[in-house]
């Protein structure tokens, strides 16, 4: 089955802990595993940021809200003990324990009410819709792969508007950003257009200059899908230079006969289409600026251990 909401763990989690003692965070988490049936695949599962496992962030923040609202208590490190509060909505909400039934607590009002900020914006104190199923650090991470995905569309129009001499350098800058090449200077030399047979430049694979990668770069519409032909080129260019790496980037993409015809070679072959262009660029921090930092702590368990 799919992995419950947070809101779906609440109930759950108080119902592990409805005998009154403390336990452990780690025997609830997995007492909830087995309520909802999941599946080693599914307990394993991983939010975005990689960080933890999706059951694990969810019966974590479901402990949180729990906590806030009274129903739960923190008698010690990683431990959760219902309260009297607790034990009431385990009668009260048979079915289901929610965000719209805590918030029938004042502490809990407190902690997730809409806060203004200085300029008169509202913003959230967490979320204040009670559909909402993604944990907090579930929206971040899909908040960052939507500006993400943003930011790829953005640069793949700008790289096709771009000439084709931009494109040439943008290469270039591309392959120093991600280690390739040696200096600038090394680097622009060696990547300066041959117009020879299929392979528009070459450059350096690392700083001594041990090996050399073969470029071939095709700055097309996206509509225009690179085919086999061209990978048939580009592989009797790189035969003819006796060389062993070759790199083919285009704006747009590669039909699967083109994919296929780079696979199972005796030299190696990557192709880059703009989707991996426009990531790479990202990753490397390249035609990019940082707009705003957000930086998530988490609290340090190990500073407060005194053993």
């Amino acid at each position: 089955m799919p992995i419950p909401d947070f809101q779906s763990v609440m109930r759950p989690v108080l119902v592990a802990v409805s005998d009154g003692n403390p336990h452990a965070m780690s025997a609830v988490l997995d007492e909830v595993s087995r309520h909802f049936g999941l599946t080693e695949e599914e307990r394993a599962q991983r939010i975005a940021s990689g960080t933890q496992t999706v059951i694990k962030n969810r019966v974590g923040w479901a402990r949180t809200y729990l906590n806030k609202a009274g129903l739960l208590t923190i008698p010690g490190r990683a431990m959760i003990q219902i309260t009297e509060r607790g034990q009431a909505a385990l009668q009260q909400c048979p079915e289901r324990v929610d965000v719209r039934y805590l918030k029938s607590f004042p502490e809990f009002v407190a902690f997730h009410t809409v806060k203004q900020t200085e300029e008169g914006e509202q913003v959230e104190g967490v979320e204040t819709n009670a559909t909402v199923t993604a944990t907090p650090d579930e929206q971040i991470a899909l908040a960052h792969q939507s500006l993400h995905e943003a930011l790829t569309d953005e640069l793949k129009q700008a790289v096709q508007q771009s000439t084709p001499l931009f494109f040439e350098q943008l290469v270039v800058d591309l392959m120093i950003a991600m280690g390739y090449g040696g200096s600038r200077k090394e680097a622009g030399k060696a990547t300066k257009a041959t117009g020879d047979d299929g392979i528009d430049g070459i450059i350096k694979e690392d700083k001594l200059g041990l090996d050399i990668i073969y470029l071939q770069a095709k700055r097309w519409r996206e509509d225009r899908t690179v085919h086999r032909p061209e990978i048939d080129k580009f592989i009797g260019a790189l035969t003819r230079a006796h060389a062993k790496k070759g790199v083919f980037i285009t704006t747009s993409d590669f039909s699967v006969g083109a994919r296929e015809a780079a696979a199972g070679l005796d030299m190696k072959i990557v192709l880059i289409d703009g989707h991996e262009l426009a990531d790479l660029m990202i990753e490397h921090g390249l035609g990019v600026t940082t707009k705003d930092v957000y930086t998530v702590k988490k609290l340090d368990t190990d500073y407060f251990s005194e053993d």
